[in-house]
C-alpha cells in the first residue's frame, strides 16, 4: 500500500526545502468554539449562559491555534464555578501575566521558536512587546523603529538599513512569529499583528530581562519599582508614571493622545541623553 511522511514545521524555509508545502490556516471560529466547549462542557449546548460572552472573548484570543485552545480549555476546566477567574484569565492573555502551570507548558512550546532565533531577531521580536494587544503594526514604521533603536547594524554590500530591516521582518513572518495582515503592495503598506499567545510570551521575557516596561491603566499601581532598570517605556492610555530614576531609559512609546498633553517636559526628568519619544 505504500506509506507517506508528513513533516510539520513553523519555518517556511524548511517546508520549501522539502519540496512541497501546505500552509495551515487557523481553525475557523465555529471549529474553535466546538473544540473549546467540548473539552470544558462536553458540548456547545451545555455551556452556561453566563459564560457565553467570556468564552467568545477567550476563543478569539486563541486565534484559531489548536495548541492555544487545548491549553486554555484545560486550564479553565477546573474553574467552571467562578466566572470572575475566567475574566481575569482573559484579561491577562497577551500581557505576560499568567502563571498557571498549563500556561507555562504552552510558553515552553512556543519558546522553542523564540530561542531558535539568532540574537538580532530575538531583539526585534521582543521590541514588539511595546505594542498593545491586537494592534495593527505598520511594517515600514516598525522597521524604522528598529533602526532608531540600533537593532539593525549596517549590512554588507549595497543593502540599505531599511532593506536589511525588511529582511528581518520577513524572517519573523516565515517563522510564524508574526502574522502578515495586508499584502496588497510590498513595503510600507504592509501591516502585521502579534498573536496573543506569542505576545504573552514576549511580554514575559521582556519583563524578565527589563527590555520593555509596559504601563497600562492605573500608573500608580503598575509603575515599576524605584530600583527597576527601565530601558524602554510603553504607556497604554495611562498617565505619566512617577519613576524616580530614568537614567537608563532609551525610548518612550505612547498610545493615547491625552498622555502627551500631560507629559512633563523632557528637561524636567532625568533621562538618558539618547532617549527617543515615539507615539
Amino acid at each position: 500500500m505504500g506509506s507517506k511522511i508528513v513533516i510539520t514545521t513553523r519555518k517556511h524555509d524548511v517546508a520549501m526545502k522539502v519540496g512541497c508545502s501546505y500552509n495551515m490556516e487557523p481553525l475557523p471560529y465555529e471549529s474553535s468554539k466546538e473544540l473549546f466547549y467540548r473539552r470544558i462542557f462536553g458540548s456547545v449546548g451545555k455551556c452556561p449562559k453566563q459564560f457565553v460572552e467570556v468564552c467568545a472573548k477567550i476563543i478569539k484570543k486563541c486565534g484559531g491555534v489548536p495548541l492555544a485552545i487545548i491549553t486554555t480549555s484545560g486550564l479553565l476546566a477546573n474553574k467552571v464555578r467562578n466566572i470572575k477567574d475566567w475574566y481575569e484569565y482573559c484579561d491577562s492573555i497577551g500581557l505576560g501575566l499568567g502563571s498557571n502551570p498549563d500556561m507555562e507548558n504552552m510558553r515552553k512550546i512556543l519558546s522553542l521558536s523564540f530561542y531558535d532565533l539568532p540574537a538580532h531577531l530575538k531583539t526585534c521580536l521582543l521590541y514588539l512587546s511595546v505594542f498593545p494587544e491586537d494592534y495593527e503594526i505598520n511594517s515600514g514604521r516598525l522597521i524604522w523603529r528598529w533602526i532608531a533603536e540600533d537593532f539593525v547594524p549596517p549590512g554588507e554590500g549595497d543593502q540599505s538599513l531599511f532593506e536589511l530591516g525588511q529582511s528581518y521582518f520577513y524572517e519573523l513572518i516565515n517563522r510564524s512569529l508574526i502574522q502578515l495582515e495586508k499584502d496588497d503592495e510590498p513595503g510600507m503598506l504592509e501591516t502585521c499583528r502579534v498573536h496573543d499567545m506569542v505576545l504573552d510570551l514576549i511580554c514575559s521575557i521582556s519583563r524578565e530581562e527589563s527590555f520593555v516596561a509596559t504601563i497600562l491603566g492605573d500608573a500608580k499601581q503598575n509603575t515599576p519599582s524605584r530600583g527597576s532598570k527601565v530601558h524602554r517605556l510603553s504607556l497604554h492610555n495611562t498617565t505619566w508614571p512617577t519613576i524616580m530614576n530614568m537614567s537608563k531609559l532609551r525610548s518612550v512609546t505612547i498610545f493615547g493622545d491625552s498622555i502627551i498633553k500631560l507629559m512633563p517636559s523632557v528637561s524636567c526628568v532625568h533621562l538618558s541623553p539618547c532617549i527617543r519619544l515615539q507615539s
